[in-house]
């Protein structure tokens, strides 16, 4: 009887749903109604009811995990009709609770076209979807972001509107930061993701966030349309100084929550160096830009109003918990303070902090307080929170995306301002001291104007970015690889001060687990300034396939810098790091992945900020002969002593080079016969995504497999299977991911099997469809785009350049496969390159044009796929002639 009665319920609802033209027009008709509806959760057939915008009633209710760490196991919905339907237009209601947002999906039709769909209205009000004509039996919606356990929606309806027209959106492209879109793939970022407010690498990382967590869209989240709040600091699991500008009275006990503010994408500009959007509840302008070490805000109030701006210094924002919080007003114009932080979700100092200095430019009236769930302080000139005895020894990292009330803290600084009125508000900042927080500020923004710091910016965003410049292409593939670019030279950010010092959280851990801060201070040169940086920064695993090579080519100083950090973190804490943050060591990843960086450095003769001896000497010590029983640790290890014996050898240590040849040739013995792979154990990656990472060794793997031929069958047809997921998986599924490091290596393995013409398709493909999104859902693999390592791989693969062996072999080189721009110059650094510029053509280049025909380097025949690294240093020209047919008999494979 009840199944009897859902039906009728149902078979009613789709009889009034097609009886209305819902506002449509009188001969344009809800077609969903016509469809089978099919789910995961409850009530799918909810979606066609006719019933929106009520909340608890009439809701499709999908189930989606949430992972403790912040990934969420989205939902589907699939539609099928019983006979084509002609559709250009479907219609997405929300449900209306606040807790549960979709706000973000895709549309895939059968006929294999799709549409994104992002910044879905949380309040249950219609998103529009406006399309091409086009003729389906069915359709199938996932969601990509969003928020809650049972993500949803309300009403879904499909359209074949012959009035709507898609809205075509036009951009002006005058420079190169005019081609980066900070919004890609930002509903599947990290708290580091999206930061406008930097310079290349500069300690502040200041963004706007909408989601506060780390993983799966954390940080500034197009698809997320409230504020809640701006925080200078979004780096590897550390955050710092979140402040909001509000006006009239709120609660600031109850934290974001209440103070946060609805805003729209229509008045906003983001951009690499700036920053503009419109607070809608607080009729609030908000601007800001950076120098290195100094945020800069301007806000411009539209009202009349009691403004205050909040300084949130407890609480968990992002990447940690804000402990310790300090705050004295020193003057009516300044503010100075501190908080700690701690909760990093994988690991580090267990407390580290941030100092600063905030300065206004003009008086702030009064300084009030909060405390917990419900102390308030009023008129006050210093503000202190100290951590609670116990606090530090306890392990909240798995419940950081819960209120935390108890550990809300901050300051309120109030001011009045008229319509119209500007506020200017810079913050200067320190790992180290207040001291040097105030120098940093006087040093690197010592006036008050905003657009000259806003155009200097700019002007050195433009200089990096344009040391790689192209023509031709696609437009939007020109916009993603400057995008692709921006993420590469923007992450791994300086955490030492303008004087040189830098913190150091190396030292013996005390009371509930804490390691002293110890200020060190980097070597300086002649004229006094520090020789290099000191970085934060996430594990440079597997960064031989992106980051070592792309750095090489057009930012070298930056190998340089990240080499001798390196070395000088091993120099005070004994150890080269693998993911380094606020001055102390973490247990991110494994082996020594700092080791392929380096070497691949002084393979092509960039290593001059530090002593060769000395990094020889740091890595050996770093590189006992181990042996693991763990198949991925084995292949890493293999490659980065192997990228060491390299160094040895050339160095005259052939000693060494003998006690590293069982750690190199190790990983055979998880070679599987049968599966013609290597079995066993693998980190984030599996049996076939991790065999072909055999990088420094394709010919023995090779070997093991019968020959090229089979190798170049088996891997061909991995590849194959895996075109309809766009080569796009998570943690160790399918056959090739390029989601994640492991398998970033694989399409250009074709080259070193006498198969180049399949590395020129794969490379292709790959690009354009795990990497060629362009929209907040998809751009780099969606899975966990690491400091610009998938921006890395994108964009060697746009130029056509690669190395499997991340330039550590004696000999560097570059493998070749078809560019997607028709020129690319790339200039060459002076201090580090004898050449001016090294420019490569490519003629006849088009979507169809995959394969090279011939080509020539400096107008002599090349009829290799590769070319040395020592031709590259001193410039000229490489010409490619591309088409639509494999020529396979051009592109020896590498000799090394």
């Amino acid at each position: 009887m009840k199944k009897k009665s859902n039906q009728l319920y149902v078979m009613t609802s789709m009889l009034l749903a097609l009886w209305s033209a819902d506002a449509q027009g009188e001969n344009t008709k809800n077609l969903a109604p016509l469809a089978t509806v099919k789910g995961e959760g409850k009530h799918p057939m909810a979606v066609i009811d006719g019933i929106k915008q009520q909340s608890g009633s009439g809701e499709w209710i999908g189930h989606s995990p949430n992972a403790w760490y912040g990934w969420i196991q989205y939902p589907k919905l699939e539609l099928n009709w019983k006979t084509p339907q002609k559709i250009n237009k479907v219609v997405l209601y929300d449900r209306p609770t606040q807790n549960e947002h979709m706000a973000a999906c895709v549309l895939k039709f059968s006929d294999g076209s799709e549409e994104h769909v992002v910044a879905v209205p949380n309040d249950g009000s219609p998103i529009t979807v406006v399309f091409e004509p086009r003729t389906v039996k069915g359709l199938t919606l996932s969601v990509v972001d969003g928020i809650g356990s049972h993500i949803g929606l309300s009403e879904l309806e499909v359209y074949y509107d012959p009035d709507a027209r898609p809205l075509l959106k036009q951009k002006e492209f005058s420079d190169f930061v005019s081609y980066v879109d900070p919004t890609i793939e930002t509903g599947r970022g990290r708290w580091f993701f999206c930061t406008p407010g930097s310079r290349p690498f500069g300690m502040v990382c200041a963004s706007a966030y909408t989601r506060n967590k780390n993983q799966g869209g954390g940080g500034y989240n197009y698809n997320s349309t409230e504020i809640l709040g701006f925080a200078q600091i979004h780096a590897w699991i550390m955050s710092g100084i979140n402040i909001m500008p509000i006006t009239g009275e709120v609660n600031a006990n109850l934290g974001e929550k209440e103070w946060k503010s609805p805003f729209s994408h229509d008045t906003e500009v983001i951009e690499p160096g700036y920053h503009k959007l419109f607070l809608d509840r607080y009729k609030t302008q908000v601007e800001y830009t950076s120098t290195d070490r100094t945020a800069f805000y301007r806000l411009k109030y539209r009202e009349a109003a009691k403004a205050k701006l909040l300084l949130q210094l407890g609480g968990f924002v992002g990447a940690a918990s804000y402990v310790d919080g300090k705050a004295k007003l020193v003057s009516p114009t300044c503010i100075e303070g501190s908080h700690g932080m701690t909760d990093r979700l994988w690991g580090g100092p267990e407390l580290s902090h941030v100092f600063y200095v905030m300065e206004f430019d003009r008086p702030v009236q009064r300084m009030d307080g909060w405390k917990g769930a419900a102390e308030k302080l009023n008129n006050i000139q210093e503000f202190t929170n100290p951590i609670p005895s116990g606090r530090l020894s306890q392990d909240k990292r798995k419940y950081l995306f819960k209120n935390l009330p108890e550990e809300q803290a901050g300051v309120s600084l109030a001011y009045d301002v008229a319509a119209n009125d500007e506020v200017q508000v810079k913050i200067g900042i320190s790992y180290t001291s207040i001291e040097n927080a105030r120098r940093n500020l006087a040093s690197e923004c010592p006036h008050w104007d905003f657009d000259r710091v806003r155009k200097d910016s700019r002007n050195e965003w433009n200089q990096w970015l344009g040391k790689i410049s192209v023509k031709g292409g696609e437009e939007k593939t020109r916009v993603k690889f400057y995008t692709d670019l921006w993420h590469v030279l923007l992450g791994r950010h300086k955490i030492d001060d303008h004087s040189g010092d830098y913190p150091s959280y190396m030292g013996k851990a005390g009371k509930d687990k804490v390691v002293p801060l110890v200020i060190q201070t980097l070597p300086k040169d002649k004229e006094g300034k520090p020789k290099f940086h000191m970085y934060n920064s996430d594990a440079l695993w597997l960064t031989m396939w992106n980051l070592n090579t792309l750095w090489g080519l057009g930012w070298p100083e930056m190998l340089d810098e990240f080499s001798a950090s390196m070395v000088q973190y091993a120099k005070v804490g004994g150890r080269l790091p693998n993911g380094p943050s606020a001055g102390g060591y973490t247990g991110i990843m494994g082996g020594r992945p700092a080791t392929s960086l380096i070497t691949a450095t002084w393979q092509k003769g960039l290593l001059n900020k530090i002593d060769e001896k000395d990094a020889y000497e740091t890595m050996m010590r770093n590189h006992p002969a181990r042996i693991s029983k763990h198949a991925g640790r084995s292949v890493q290890d293999a490659f980065e002593y192997w990228a060491l014996a390299q160094m040895a050898q050339e160095m005259g240590h052939g000693g060494d080079v003998i006690a590293f040849e069982p750690v190199i040739n190790h990983w055979k013995t998880f070679y599987d016969p049968k599966q013609k792979l290597l079995n066993g154990r693998w980190v984030e990656a599996n049996n076939w995504q991790g065999t072909f990472g055999v990088s420094h060794d394709i010919k023995g793997l090779s070997t093991l497999m019968g020959g090229n031929e089979i190798l170049a069958d088996i891997l061909n047809q991995a590849f194959e299977s895996e075109v309809a997921s766009d080569f796009v998986y998570t943690y160790g599924k399918g056959k090739v991911s390029y989601a994640n490091q492991p398998g970033c290596s694989n399409a250009h393995v074709f080259n070193y099997v006498g198969h180049p013409w399949l590395s020129q398709y794969w490379v292709r493909r790959v690009s354009r469809q795990a990497y060629g999104g362009v929209n907040p859902n998809v751009g780099y693999g969606g899975h966990d785009e690491d400091q610009g390592q998938m921006g890395g791989v994108s964009a060697l693969m746009k130029l056509g350049l690669f190395s499997l062996r991340g330039t550590s072999s004696k000999e560097p080189i570059y493998e070749i496969t078809a560019p997607e721009f028709d020129e690319i110059t790339i200039k060459l650094d002076p201090r580090y390159y004898s050449g001016k510029t090294f420019t490569v053509k490519a003629y006849n280049n088009s979507l169809e044009s995959t394969y090279i025909q011939k080509a020539k380097l400096n107008g002599k025949p090349l009829d290799t796929c590769w070319f040395y690294h020592k031709d590259f240093a001193k410039g000229g020209t490489l010409e490619l002639w591309l088409g639509a047919e494999p020529n396979k008999a051009w592109g020896g494979a590498p000799n090394e």
